[in-house]
């Protein structure tokens, strides 16, 4: 970040001449207007912020719908792990939770939190 607060500095201090000394016919103006060198950059500027906005906000919402499904967790809910397995929540703990995957062979395996990817309705 700072290399391209550096390099923007660098660019808006350059400066682009656009009168010639005074001849036998007067001033002329000659070249592009200082402002065109700096469309691009503000463009950049402009699409940079967008972007750390849009990911900012998608992020604080990830979060946000995590923790609502970490905290909504309860025991007797159906559940989807990331790893596929599908069972019934017996005890809730801090980070753990202990899911009952087989009905026959009451066979129980305990998950972080993070490992389950949904409740099933």
């Amino acid at each position: 970040m700072n290399t391209l607060y550096i390099a923007v500095l660098t660019i808006l201090a350059q400066t682009n001449p656009t009168t010639t000394p005074a001849g036998p016919a007067g001033p002329t103006t000659g070249g592009p207007p200082p402002t065109a060198s700096l469309f691009p950059v503000a463009m950049i500027m402009a699409m940079m912020v967008f972007f750390f906005l849009t990911m900012r906000s998608q992020k604080k919402r990830e979060k946000r719908d995590r923790d609502e499904l970490n905290n909504s967790m309860k025991k007797g809910d159906r559940v989807l792990t990331v790893g596929g397995a599908i069972g019934t929540i017996m005890t809730v703990k801090d980070e753990e939770v202990v899911v009952k995957v087989d009905e026959t062979t009451n066979t129980k395996m305990t998950f972080i939190k993070s490992a389950i990817q949904k409740v099933m309705d």
